[in-house]
């Protein structure tokens, strides 16, 4: 299967970006080769600007060329985008309404042995809960090109979560990536499996496991963390009368606290979380730290029978 980084899937879809829409700017924390901005500067030199390491400026230039009618991608990793820059975001971008791009890479265990300090686990929660803030985590590169050209055709603050392995593709070029809408992967009928980002590979290998144990497992595609697609999670739920939310994330805040907040007020159903549990990550290879922490195919088909066995 092939594989692709969605922060490599991201540089090379700023720099289409470019030759189509010339409002587009990009600002850089200093981390260009890594976050993939760099693809952008090759090409509009003059479009690129490298704030340093200053993440909270970044943001407040952000800010200032929204307002003058531009639209700016702004990229760092994500521990410092959602962190250190929080209050500008919050202050300058959400509650204003504008237009700014915050595409932040590097996210979640897989950052690796840059260790706890640097693996950004609550940025979902963060971002999330602001107001005018939409939140995108792509599955795969070709989702994350799709994300990236909705996200600059969209009015108002976006936030993108993105990150540093290469992951499975999973779409094919025929795929249509629209805001606020999820993805059917495969159908079910005894439990549905809600992925974002890397893990949706991982529930994909998930329903696999559980299809050889005779037990029917759906797998969605949430991409769209907010707005959130409650009409599909809601009939999924009824379909199948389960779910496990699979995230690379801390579980407070993120993917499975949306879904349980529409199936609590619309569809109770058994329910279980995969993600980090509230604890802070480690340095590892990527590979061994999802395994540690739980995120992984063994550990969602565990859950995935746990929670048929309460229906």
């Amino acid at each position: 299967m092939a594989s692709i980084a969605t922060r490599d899937a991201y540089g090379e879809a700023l720099a289409e970006l470019g030759a189509v829409n010339e409002n587009i700017v990009v600002l850089e924390a200093d981390l260009s080769k890594s976050t993939k901005t760099s693809d952008f500067k090759k090409v509009y030199p003059e479009r690129f600007f490298n704030m340093g390491i200053a993440e909270q400026n970044m943001i407040g230039t952000a800010a200032g060329f929204a307002a003058a009618g531009k639209t700016p991608f702004a990229s760092t990793f994500a521990v410092f985008a959602a962190g250190r820059a929080y209050d500008q975001i919050r202050n300058s971008i959400a509650y204003p309404n504008l237009n700014v791009k915050i595409a932040a890479t590097h996210a979640g265990l897989t950052v690796g042995e840059d260790g706890g300090s640097h693996q950004m686990l609550e940025d979902i929660a963060l971002m999330r809960a602001l107001p005018n803030m939409t939140v995108i985590v792509p599955a795969d590169g070709i989702e994350t090109k799709q994300v990236i050209k909705a996200a600059a055709e969209l009015e108002g603050p976006v936030y993108i979560r993105l990150g540093r392995p290469k992951v499975p593709v999973l779409f094919g070029d025929d795929y249509k990536f629209e805001i606020g809408k999820g993805v059917v992967l495969k159908e079910g009928t005894d439990v549905t499996l809600i992925g974002t980002g890397i893990m949706v590979s991982k529930a994909m290998e998930a329903a696999e496991l559980l299809a050889a144990e005779g037990i029917s497992a759906a797998v969605v595609n949430i991409s769209t963390i907010k707005p959130l697609d409650a009409e599909l999670i809601i009939a999924q739920a009824q379909k199948t009368g389960a779910v496990v939310t699979c995230e690379e994330h801390t579980i407070c805040g993120g993917l499975g606290s949306a879904v349980a907040e529409v199936l609590v007020e619309n569809c109770p159903v058994p329910m279980a979380r995969v993600g980090v549990e509230d604890k802070f990550g480690e340095s590892g290879l990527p590979d061994e730290l999802l395994e540690k922490y739980g995120l992984s195919a063994s550990n969602i088909a565990a859950k995935a029978k746990a929670v048929i066995a309460k229906k």
